[in-house]
C-alpha cells in the first residue's frame, strides 16, 4: 500500500466523499457529475467497487 506524505497508507479500495479530487476522479471516469457521486457512497457506502457499480446502473 502507498502512504501519503504524511506518513499514512492510501486505501485506493475507498472513496473519500469528502475529498473534492477523489470525487471528481470518479466522477469524470463514470460520465456523472461530483454530486451524484456523493450521494451513491452515502446509499452505497464508501467502497469504490459498490460506487462503481451503482453508478453503472
Amino acid at each position: 500500500m502507498a502512504t501519503t506524505t504524511r506518513g499514512r497508507n492510501q486505501d485506493r479500495a475507498r472513496v473519500a466523499a469528502g475529498q473534492d479530487h477523489e470525487v471528481a476522479y470518479e466522477a469524470k471516469k463514470e460520465g456523472v457529475s461530483k454530486a451524484k457521486v456523493k450521494q451513491t457512497v452515502k446509499e452505497a457506502g464508501n467502497s469504490r467497487a459498490k460506487v462503481e457499480d451503482k453508478l453503472k446502473k
